[in-house]
C-alpha cells in the first residue's frame, strides 16, 4: 500500500526535514505535497487525495487548529486524519487538539520509526 502525504509548515527546512524522513520510514509513497499554510493545505486536499495531513500549529494566513477546524466543517476533507507537529508540547494543547479530532501528535524533534509509527496506527496496511 502506497500513501499519499500532505506536509502543511511554514518552514522550508521542517517540511524537507519531514519528507526526507518519511523517506526513511520504509513506507511507500504515491505522493507527498508541500504546502507553507493552512489556506494552501485547504486547496491541496480539495484538489487532490490526501491519505493523512502532518501540520504545524504555528503558520500564516491559516494557522493548524484554524485549519482543522475549516476540515472539519467540510464534509469532503472532514475524515483525513490529522497529525499535528509542533514543539509545544503541552497536556493542555494536546488534549484540546484531540478534541478537534487529531489522530496524533508528534513533536519536533522526530524519528522515521515516530513517524512510521503514527502513519500505520491511523491508516494501517504496513508488513514488516
Amino acid at each position: 500500500m502506497a500513501y499519499t502525504v500532505l506536509l502543511a509548515d511554514d518552514s522550508e527546512t521542517i517540511r524537507d526535514v519531514l519528507e526526507r524522513t518519511l523517506g526513511m520510514t520504509g513506507l511507500k509513497f504515491d505522493n507527498i505535497y508541500k504546502t507553507a499554510n493552512g489556506k494552501e493545505a485547504l486547496t491541496i486536499m480539495k484538489q487532490s487525495w490526501v491519505d493523512i495531513l502532518f501540520t504545524d500549529i504555528n503558520m500564516p494566513q491559516l494557522n493548524g487548529i484554524e485549519l482543522v477546524k475549516q476540515m472539519r466543517s467540510d464534509a469532503e476533507l472532514k475524515e483525513i486524519p490529522v497529525v499535528i507537529v509542533s514543539t509545544e508540547g503541552s497536556k493542555k494543547r494536546i488534549n484540546e487538539l484531540k478534541e478537534q479530532g487529531i489522530k496524533g501528535y508528534l513533536r519536533k524533534p522526530f524519528t522515521p520509526e515516530r513517524i512510521r509509527d503514527i502513519i500505520v496506527d491511523t491508516l494501517g496496511g504496513w508488513d514488516e
